[in-house]
Parts: structure tokens; sequence; C-alpha cells
């Protein structure tokens, strides 16, 4: 499995483990239950801008675009696997196809009292000025989604679609060239002896704020196919879904052997990322340690609550001693630093619009919050002068959040926090079977 120090920072596993058990995992679990955390606004439409979608299953009462929205449960198209070739048995595919559709689907049920609710918030939202406008949010397609009814796992959206999705974010955003391919990725040409080394030597030689990039989009890989292989759909008795921990599928993705040796570096940037995010969360309390801001849903009292947890999450996250110190990064000179900065930015933008050919709707909707997330935390940590300078008692020029930017960055964050928790379990049950 994965112990000792990571690279590019000086942390060990094992302290991490200890800190997100005990100190992060039970109060973040709590702060994605309140109504502030929980309610994520989503454009679930936007069409893929890369490639024709054709990773979708056809739903069999509607075959032709577009179809009526009384006919379609709101999140329903789901992905095809390759598991079965055309010649195969059509009828498995189907039924594979139906499965991954009620799997996939998104539970968009939301009470009158929410929705009203919401106007309210989004007024409140709206009167504080903002650093950056998602275009998302202003779509008359953006909708409320409830994220603990829609939580993320297996889904059946597997095989080549889903494949596409990752390998497009990994060969067009992570400063790789062409000639280079990632170890174990099925979609890359054989390679003839070539072990994945000629991969690693290239990611050494980039300067660090490249390879923490790439480090990034592998660790939150990692931690996305950690939630399906600990969510995963074990069995339908009695027509009742049974969801739990895969072991096979654990091993599939991330053992020594099974992944040569793949895993463990997967693992490791998992750890990375939860390191760049928790950073984050330390560098960006003082914009909410601010009696100006509220954590606004019109509830007084709950919002005070909230706000209250939040900030002994705040708390433990500057307690934690070994940060990653991204001082380091963009520390060169000034335009070449900036130049850098920009380039993370679009590829950054790029990555949240791959999420748009994600063709399971549960999956892009848990894939743009994560991505949210990252780029949120992202923007902190290289706004620190900003912060630093914020007045305590009037809306900041230079430094603002969104509703939906800190709701992303929260939930995407519990992810992570979750995942290390999962992988500890998922330690425990292979030691229980050796």
């Amino acid at each position: 499995m994965v112990t000792g120090v990571l690279d590019d920072c000086l942390c060990d596993i094992d302290s991490i483990d200890n800190f997100n058990t005990y100190k992060i995992f039970p109060k973040i679990k709590k702060l994605q239950e309140r109504d502030y955390f929980r309610y994520y606004k989503v454009n679930l439409k936007r069409p893929c801008p890369f490639w024709a979608e054709d990773g979708h299953c056809s739903i069999k009462d509607c075959h032709v675009e577009p179809c009526p929205e009384s006919k379609i449960p709101v999140g329903i198209k789901a992905g095809r696997s390759n598991k079965y070739s055309q010649a195969a048995n059509n009828t498995k595919e189907l039924d594979d196809c139906e499965q991954a559709n009620k799997l996939g689907a998104i539970n968009s049920t939301l009470s009158n009292e929410s929705k009203e609710a919401f106007i309210d918030w989004a007024r409140y939202d709206d009167s504080q000025d903002h650093f950056c406008e998602l275009d998302d949010e202003r779509s008359p397609a953006a909708q409320y989604v409830d994220l603990l009814l829609n939580p993320e796992r297996y889904t059946g959206y597997k095989g080549s679609s889903a494949w596409r999705v990752w390998n497009s974010i990994y060969e067009e955003n992570c400063f790789k060239p062409r000639s280079v391919y990632r170890p174990l990725n099925p979609l890359a040409p054989s390679r003839g002896e070539d072990n994945g080394e000629s991969f690693y030597t290239w990611l050494e030689g980039l300067c660090l704020e490249k390879r923490v990039f790439y480090k990034l989009i592998s660790g939150l890989h990692a931690s996305i196919n950690l939630h399906l292989c600990a969510n995963y759909l074990l069995e339908e008795t009695w027509g009742k879904p049974s969801w739990g921990p895969n072991i096979k599928e654990f091993k599939r993705r991330f053992d020594t052997v099974e992944t040569k040796g793949e895993g463990p570096r997967r693992l490791k940037n998992l750890y990375f990322l939860y390191l760049i995010e928790l950073r984050a969360l330390s560098k960006v309390a003082p914009y909410f340690e601010r009696s100006i801001v509220d954590l606004y849903t019109g509830n007084l009292e709950d919002d005070a609550d909230t706000k209250t947890l939040l900030l002994s999450i705040f708390q433990d996250t500057k307690s934690f001693p070994m940060h990653f110190d991204e001082k380091s990064m963009f520390a060169g000179d000034k335009k070449g630093a900036k130049s850098l900065k920009e380039e993370f930015r679009l590829h950054f933008k790029n990555i949240s619009r791959i999420m748009d050919c994600v063709g399971c709707d549960k999956c892009r909707l848990w894939g743009k919050l994560q991505t949210q997330g990252l780029g949120t935390a992202l923007k902190i940590l290289f706004s620190e002068k900003e912060i630093q300078k914020l007045p305590e008692n009037s809306p900041s020029k230079g430094f603002q959040l969104t509703r939906q930017e800190i709701v992303a960055l929260l939930n995407a964050f519990g992810r992570l926090s979750t995942s290390i928790r999962e992988l500890q379990n998922f330690k425990a049950l292979l030691q229980h079977r050796r």
C-alpha cells in the first residue's frame, strides 16, 4: 500500500491519516449536511464542446432528440460501457443500459420551501461584489441539486467513453507531449518495451508547477475512483440495491502488482491533492473570519451554527504542522510567473469544460463540483496578498468567493477527506483477508 514521505513536500502519510480521521473527517461530514453546503447549482445540459457525445444509452421512450421534458426523468442519460461487442447479444447491453440509467439519474426533488429560499440566497449572493462570475449560474438550464440525495458512487458508467474523458484531461491539459504515454492507459497505442519509465523521466524533468498540476489531476482521478470502489453496487436483492466496498475493484485500480506499481503513485497523488486543498482552507480562513461574511440561508440561528462549525474546521487546518509550501510555486521572475499562472488557469478552465462530456449525469455533477472546488483552492493559494488586505467590515474589491465556489471548495475537500477515510477502510479489509 502507500506509506512514507510525499515528494515535493515534507509530509508523511501516517500523520495525514491521523489528522484526517480524528480532526477533519467528523466535522466536514457534519458541515456537508448543513443547508448552506448541501445544495449546489449546476448546469447538466451543456453540450460537450470537444466531440459528438456518443457515450449515452439509447433510452427506449426517447429515440429522437429533442425529447419532451415530461418524458425523461431529469438526469437519465448515462454512459454505455464497451464491455459487450456489437456482435454480442444486444439485450444484455440494453439491460446494462437501463441499469446505468437508473444509477446515473439525478434525483432532483426539492421542496417548494427550498426553491423559494434559493431565490432569496441568490439575491443575497448577488449583493456581494464578486471576483469572478461562473458562466453556469445564470443559465436558465442551471438547477439546484441536493448533494445528499445524489451521493457519488458507482453508476455503471465505465468503458471507453469514461476513459476518453480522463484521457482528454491528461493528454490536452497536463503540459504533456504526445509522444509520452501514461502507463496503463488503454487508449494509448501499444508500446514496445517502455513500461512507463519515459513518462516518469518526462515528469521529473518538468518544473515544480507543471509537475504539481499533473499530480493534482492524478490525485483527483484517484479520489473519484476510490469513491466508486467504496460505494459499489454489490447486489440487488428484492429490487433493493446494496452498496459497499468492492475489494476486487479496489485492487484492480490500486494494487501494486495489478497496476505494475502505478497504484501507490496514484494514491500518493491523492494525499498530495489533500494537502494542497488543506493549505487553501488554512489560507482562506481570514476571509471567513470577518463578521461581514455570513453563510446566508435566511435561518439566522442555523447560519450562525454553520459558520461556527466552518471556523472550527479552519482552526484545525491551521494547526496542521506539515503544510505544502506554495511559495515555492510561481516564485520565479514576475513575468514568467504571471504567464505560467495564466496557463494554469486556462488549462483548468478547459478541464471544467471537458466535464461537460461526461455521459452520466451523476458523474458529471460530482466531476464538475470537484473540479470547481480544486479551481477555487488554486485561486485562493495565489491570492494570498489580496486575502491579507481584506477590510473587516466592507465587501472587498480584491478577492471574493461566490456561494457556488464556497460550496464547491468545501464539498470537494469533503470528498478528499472521505477518500482518505475509505482508503484506511480498504487497508483494514485487505489485512483482514490475509
